[in-house]
This record gives structure tokens, sequence and C-alpha cells, in this order.
């Protein structure tokens, strides 16, 4: 029998922040990206008393700006990491076939040969090891193109790009959409979970941490939360949780930053992917529903963490080596969406951060806190399992193993069955067969809640103003069931419009604001405070993107205010 799902909503967030307050929990977990969300279902699976506090929205930092692929990563290989990469290809085939099936799927890939003779059997004997690793679960095996092949698959590249291609496959996934998902999961095996909540500091018992002190950012009410034991998975801003407790741990993060830009499917001709070598890491072209994503970069960045800033110079190389490759270059014009992430890595004694390490470490820095970091988006549950069993090993009872790799994530249950009734689901809500597969890919089986508000109020079923790859109801939805509690949530995580649309979703914005308000509890002067905030957002980053460096880019985006401290400081 599925668990049956819960809704994350502003009351069931405010309850749980009341009883972390009123009781002491087992494991408090710090940090609401994919593997502070992993580890709150990773331990209320195995019975434990869990709360989840996160300062801002779930994946709001790096798990919502990655590179959206479920993968092992081919160069690591070259990198001799094999543990590496085994790890990931396993946990890549259970998100494909077993945990989320209905949010990630199968994505092919060229990988463009330049010289004749040694370089397809070196690559070609490297994706075959990918290939036998991965143990071709939930995907095609690779195969060997020629170059007229290859350019069948993608008449865009340019005919002196290649002699030839390997073609092989990868997963992907909407990271935001999963990371909520597994929060909700959580929610619904009775964890406690409240976004907007800040940790302040740690409350101790001599050398002991014994829980944290919690600002509610949304009403400026503080809490006290005990727990046996908490887990610090903050990503980037793991030293500054560790400093809370007086100094560094024994390791410290390093932030590097990796910009991707999206561009709409009509600008390249291709059915499928392609990654290549640059001089600094690695070029993926990704397909996107009706986009592109073309990334990444791999450079150190020691300013802001909330809000990452890319540069022109950041767009100008993705452009570049795109270009590379492409018969019909791409302009500043083409881009719909720019997006920056930070990648937590720990530090080495290497100055490249494409050469830090990619795996993660558990540690604990003190009595009652586990920290965790490192890592790839495609491990995070073995980052969760490995955090939860340093907690159990200081928890004085017995606690059962790790039973995540048999949990489905929300959704996922019964969601080929779901697929192929989508036919006569589209017949009872009345709208299109295309719109109710648009929902299952990204909702699974909790697509019929949806369907439900259709039919209750038709006008949800109505595609979305500004974004009209959307329906009205999934805006609505994020606000009543998946924890959005502000305009930038639904715009940039719960759907990807801030970076889909020509105009980052401001035409969208005010419609937005308006459609979730009754759900929210807005009156008239906080719409037009979510509106706001969201458009100065936009021009902020905007600004950013024409500055020339790092610097300048930085500080042009930092000339938008952030929404979650303006609405402490309104109710304080």
């Amino acid at each position: 029998m599925p668990v049956q799902a819960v809704r994350l909503d502003p009351r069931s967030r405010e309850q749980a922040l009341e009883q972390m307050a009123a009781e002491e929990l087992d494991v408090l977990v710090i940090g609401g990206g994919v593997t502070g969300a992993g580890a709150a279902l990773d331990a209320v699976t195995r019975g434990l008393r869990v709360g989840l506090v996160e300062a801002r929205d779930y994946a709001s930092g790096t798990s919502s700006r990655s590179s959206k692929l479920i993968h092992g990563g081919l160069r690591y290989l070259e990198q001799l990491n094999f543990g590496l990469v085994r790890e990931a290809l396993r946990e890549r085939s259970l998100i494909l076939n077993r945990l989320a099936p209905h949010l990630a799927r199968a994505v092919p890939f060229l990988y463009p040969l330049q010289n004749r003779g040694w370089e397809r059997p070196y690559v070609g004997s490297g994706v075959l090891l990918y290939d036998t690793m991965g143990g071709r679960h939930g995907v095609p095996s690779h195969r060997h193109l020629t170059r007229k092949q290859a350019l069948r698959a993608f008449p865009s590249l340019r005919k002196d790009a290649l002699v030839g291609a390997v073609q092989y496959w990868d997963g992907q996934v909407d990271d935001a959409r999963h990371t909520m998902m597994i929060a909700r999961t959580a929610a619904a095996y009775g964890a406690l979970c409240a976004n907007s909540a800040r940790v302040l500091g740690f409350l101790r018992e001599g050398d002991r941490v014994v829980g944290a002190e919690v600002r509610d950012l949304e009403s400026g009410r503080t809490y006290a939360v005990r727990a046996k034991q908490t887990i610090n998975a903050a990503g980037v801003w793991t030293d500054d949780i560790q400093d809370m407790v007086g100094g560094r741990g024994q390791f410290n993060v390093r932030a590097s930053k990796g910009v991707h830009i999206l561009v709409p499917r009509d600008r390249i001709h291709a059915s499928t992917g392609i990654i290549s070598r640059t001089e600094k890491s690695v070029l993926f072209i990704i397909p996107w529903d009706t986009h592109w994503i073309i990334g990444t970069t791999d450079t150190d960045w020691n300013l802001d963490l909330a809000h990452p800033a890319a540069s022109r110079s950041d767009i100008e190389y993705l452009l570049g080596h795109a270009n590379r490759l492409l018969a019909t270059p791409l302009t500043h014009d083409d881009i719909t969406g720019v997006y920056a992430g930070l990648r937590p890595l720990l530090a080495g004694e290497s100055e490249a951060t494409s050469q830090l390490s990619r795996e993660h470490a558990v540690v604990s820095p003190v009595a009652g806190l586990v920290m965790v970091a490192g890592g790839k988006y495609t491990t995070y549950r073995v980052m969760a399992k490995d955090a939860v069993d340093a907690v159990v090993h200081a928890l004085p009872w017995k606690v059962p193993k790790s039973c995540t790799d048999t949990v489905p994530i929300i959704g996922a249950d019964g969601f080929q069955a779901a697929w192929n009734q989508r036919q006569a689901r589209a017949d009872r809500a009345g709208i299109h067969v295309a719109w109710v597969e648009h929902l299952l890919r990204r909702y699974g089986t909790l697509t019929d809640e949806l369907l439900d508000l259709i039919r209750e109020k038709p006008e949800l079923g109505e595609p979305l103003e500004g974004a009209p790859e959307y329906l009205r109801v999934e805006a609505y939805y994020a606000a009543l069931a998946e924890g959005a509690l502000h305009l930038d949530d639904i715009l940039t995580r719960r759907t990807r419009i801030s970076i889909e649309t020509f105009d980052r979703g401001q035409s969208s914005a005010p419609h937005v604001a308006e459609l979730v308000a009754p759900v929210l509890g807005w009156d008239q002067p906080t719409i037009d405070d979510e509106v706001t905030h969201y458009l100065a957002r936009v021009e902020a980053e905007l600004q950013s993107q024409k500055e020339p460096d790092d610097q300048t880019a930085d500080a042009a985006r930092l000339g938008a205010p952030e929404v979650r401290r303006l609405g402490a400081e309104r109710t304080a």
C-alpha cells in the first residue's frame, strides 16, 4: 500500500515548527537541499522522529541549479575513480526504475570524435566500461556512429567538428521538483518539515549539541528545537554552520560555480544531446523539454553564497564552446534563461576546482552534531544514508538499517499504469491528453489531485498567462500542496518559468500572484510586494549577466533584496 501524500501548505508548516519545539526530536536535519531532504526521508523511514528545517526554500541552493543529470560521470572514469562511477550508476538505475520513474528519464548523448585511429577505441572502451558498470538498467546500451550517422542524429553539428561519434545514454531529472518531492515524501512518513526556517545557533549542554534555535522567517517567531542528534546538510553553507559550534571541523567546503544557459529547442536541430571536452571541464548540450540546457563552467567562487551570479564572461564562455560545435552559431539573443549554482566540493590540495573531490564525507566535529558534505546530486541517497548511519551510531538504542533504496518518491507508485491510462484521465478531466502527459511527468500519480482541482475549478485547466507551457493549476497546486510560500518559489522551482521564458517570467508574475493569493492568505499589498520583489530579482540577474566579471556581477545581483528577510522584518 503506497504511503498517503500530505500537503506541504502554510498551516502544516506552522504546525511542524510548533511540534518541533514541543517535544525532543531524535534527529534535526539542517538544510532542505537534496541531501538534507534525503536524510530526513532516510531517518524517518527507520522509525526516528525527525525535523527538517530550511532557511529559504526546498532546493533553493545547489539542488535547483545543477545540470539536471542523473549520471555516473564519464570523466571520473578517466580519473580512475571507479568507485564513484559505480556508486553513481547504481543510484542512477534506482532513480530511473524504482524511486522516481515519474520524474527521471533516460536521455541520449553524442560524444563526437575528432581524431581518426586512437580516439574511437579509447572512448569506446570507456563508454563500454561505463555501460557495464551501470548494468544498462533503465538506459539503452551505447553504439558507435559514423560521421554521417552522427550528423543525421544531430544535424546542427558543424561538419568539420567530428569524424564520427559514440552515442550513450544517461538519466535526467528536474532537480528542484525531485528535491521538493523527497521532502514531501519524508513528510508523508511523518517528518516535520519547514522551509523559511533559519538556524540562528545551536543549543548546547556542555560540549554537546542538543538542538538548534530556529527563526521562522515568515512570522518572525523563534523556536528552540531540541534533538538527540543534529545533521548539518547545508551544502556550501556547511562551514558557516560549523562556525556556530566554534570553528572548523575535519574538512572544509569550497564552492565552485557552474553556469548554465537555456535556448529554445528550435535553435538547435537534433534528437540527442552532446558532450564535449573543454580545456577546463566538459560541455553539455542537453535536451530539456522545449529547450536546450548548455553548461557548464567550473570556477572558484568566494562571493555571495545565496545568489551566485553569472557574468557576461561566463555566458560568452558557454556560447563560444557551443558554437565550436554548431553550424549555426548561437547569440545572446537566443538565450531564454541563465542560472548559476555552487558545487559544495571538499577542499583538497589542488587549486583547480575541477580537480577537487566529487566524493562526500561524513564527520562528527562535536558530540550531537554530524556534518555531511561533498558528493554529487546523483548520489544524494548514499550521502543521506551515511549521515543517518553516523547519527544512529550515537543513539542509545538499536535502529533499523536504511531502506530508502526501496522507498519510492510520492507519485512513483502506480506510475506506469497511470501513464497507460492517460487518455482516460484526459477524457474525464476534459483536457487534451498532451496536458495529462505533461502533468504525469511532473507529478506522477499525484496528477489526479491536479485533475480533481480542474474539475472543481475549470479555469485552472487553462494555460498560464505568459507561460503557456504550464497550466494555471500547477501554480495553484504549488501553493496548496508543495510548500511554495513566495512567488519566486513558484516561478523558479515549482515551475521553471524564470529560465524558460524570454522575459524570465515577468509577464506571468502578476497573474500567478493573484492566482495563489487566496491559498497563501495574501492581501493586495502583499501581492504587490511579491511581484515587485520578483521583478527586482529578475532585473538584478539580467544586469549581473551584462557585467564583465564575478565581482561586478555579484554586486549587481545583490541589488535585489531577499524576500524572506523582508518577510521577517515586516512581522518582527
